[in-house]
């Protein structure tokens, strides 16, 4: 008598010639260089467990970590353009501001 363990599911192979899921490793790598840090760290552990799932069998693993990968590197890459185009902003109006209060103060003297 064979013995399973609950939840188990043994692992199948994919279908021949079914592709694999997109990793996403690039644009993980990429957002973690240039744009959210701790997101991007989590896009590139999902990212390599794709090709690894897959490998073994595990499409549906592999389908799943392909879409957290690509959650968390659109999260990344969103909340770091948000902070870049805030970045921005600030330097501009307190840029303006200095500009206005030397300008005040240049107007005052003379």
């Amino acid at each position: 008598m064979e013995q399973t363990t609950p939840g188990y599911m043994p692992q199948q192979p994919p279908q021949p010639g079914m592709p694999p899921p997109k990793n996403w490793l690039v644009e993980s790598i990429l957002v973690t260089l240039f744009c959210c840090l701790p997101f991007g760290i989590a896009g590139i552990i999902f990212a390599t467990q794709v090709n690894t799932k897959f490998q073994v069998g595990d499409y549906a693993g592999a389908l799943q970590a392909s879409k957290d990968a690509g959650k968390w590197t659109k999260i990344g890459f969103f909340i770091g353009i948000a902070g870049i185009v805030l970045y921005i902003i600030a330097v501009f109006a307190f840029g303006l501001t200095a500009f206005w209060t030397s300008r005040s103060i240049l107007n005052n003297n003379y």
